[in-house]
């Protein structure tokens, strides 16, 4: 079992930036796909990144690509998304999700364990 918190949301400009954090207990994240998806109100979850722990691989969606970096520090069993140039299309929840499996996938369902969500709201 994989507990899954979530840090770092808030209140931001457009144009500026946030770091969230997903800190894990349970079991490692080494065996693990860890993803951060969002959710705006009235909308479907959406994936955002995604990282295959033991390659340190990543994936992005278009949307977010240039802007956002997924890192992880493996000591500290923690998954990191820096956000720069945010925009108001950015504001959601976010949420870290995990998965045992060795790719990254883009649809929610494929992930097991989801943290409790960080809230994300950009203003113009």
């Amino acid at each position: 079992q994989v507990q899954l918190v979530e840090s770092g949301g808030g209140l931001v400009q457009a144009g500026g930036s946030l770091r969230l954090s997903c800190a894990a207990s349970g079991r490692s994240f080494s065996s693990y796909v860890v993803g951060w998806f969002r959710q705006a109100p009235g909308k479907e979850r959406e994936f955002v990144s995604g990282i295959r722990w033991s390659t340190g691989t990543t994936y992005y969606a278009d949307s977010v690509k240039g802007r956002f970096t997924i890192s992880r520090d493996n000591a500290k069993n923690t998954l990191y998304l820096q956000m720069n140039g945010l925009k108001p299309e950015d504001t959601g929840v976010y949420y870290c999700a995990a998965d045992r499996g060795s790719q990254v996938a883009v649809m929610a369902r494929s992930y097991d364990y989801w943290g409790q969500g960080t809230q994300v709201t950009v203003s113009s």
